[in-house]
């Protein structure tokens, strides 16, 4: 189960409240429904609560693809037959192509996820494979691939330690494992004014969906499954969007909002509405991106 007590770096009276709202999900049980969680976050990649998430590729693609070619920096994937697990449209994929991989399985628990994926022309050129999937209980046998590699995905996911057991299971011997992770800094200027703008009766006791990493967590974590040649790396940048309308804009498409979950149908539009207008009043245009970095190879 993963840690209930994550706020990132919000201002000191959100991080008070997020704090004590992790806390009632913790006595009510509903940060410990699992399911629920990844159900949530699968049907806010579907576009069931809010529309936001068919401007993902046209918002925020470029930006998962920068991430992407920070964490393959320097990774040979020569020849190799590579899994990308939570895929989400195929940035991760594109750039191992581009650093030489043989071919390719998307996956993700998402289905509108890879249904964008299959629609990128540079891929027509590679062969590539899809798969719905849960990076927990991944439906792939043992010593499948070469090389088994997730991006910005693991911030989502509720037991990343199952999840990397099951990336380097699917390995074979000697093969790259690895991850991209959302660090402390990742969206906090967004994270931050969302909250002190959502209505918090809908919110009330909900854990949000949102595990961030630091470079400590991620070596250990690595450690813990007894990879070989273990390497950590963190990478900030800031993003100006220009204005604030638009800053919203990309943080409600690239996280799909699937917050929403909670609200009523005729509420979300209010809510989101209002949102927009307090990113645009208060000027917050410049979002983090702060990614986290690990990889080792399968003894």
């Amino acid at each position: 189960m993963p840690s209930i007590f994550w706020s990132g770096k919000l201002t000191l009276p959100m991080k008070v409240l997020v704090e004590a709202n992790n806390i009632l999900a913790f006595l009510t049980g509903s940060a410990s429904d699992v399911r629920g969680m990844k159900t949530r976050v699968k049907q806010g990649y579907e576009g069931k609560f809010t529309d936001h998430v068919s401007q993902y590729d046209e918002l925020g693609y470029h930006l998962q693809e920068k991430s992407a070619r920070y964490q393959l920096d320097g990774l040979q994937l020569a020849d190799m037959n590579v899994l990308d697990v939570g895929c989400g449209t195929g940035a991760l994929t594109h750039v191992a192509f581009e650093n030489g991989a043989r071919s390719a399985v998307c996956g993700d628990i998402s289905a509108f996820m890879l249904r964008l994926a299959q629609q990128k022309a540079f891929f027509a050129k590679h062969h590539q494979d899809y798969c719905q999937l849960d990076a927990e209980n991944l439906p792939i046998k043992d010593n499948a691939f070469d090389s088994t590699i997730s991006g910005m995905t693991f911030g989502t996911l509720p037991d990343q330690k199952r999840a990397l057991a099951e990336m380097i299971r699917v390995t074979k011997p000697g093969g790259l494992i690895c991850i991209g992770a959302h660090g402390p800094e990742h969206y906090w200027e967004a994270i931050d004014a969302s909250f002190r703008c959502i209505n918090k009766r809908f919110i009330l006791g909900y854990r949000l969906e949102w595990w961030p990493r630091d470079e400590r967590y991620l070596r250990v974590l690595m450690e813990s499954q007894d990879l070989a040649d273990t390497q950590v790396k963190r990478v900030i940048w800031h993003n100006d969007f220009g204005s604030g309308a638009a800053a919203y804009d990309f943080f409600a498409a690239i996280s799909a909002s699937w917050w929403y979950a909670k609200f009523p149908p005729h509420e979300r539009v209010k809510d989101s509405k209002k949102t927009r207008d307090y990113f645009e009043a208060k000027n917050i245009r410049v979002i983090t991106d702060d990614i986290v970095v690990a990889y080792g190879y399968k003894k």
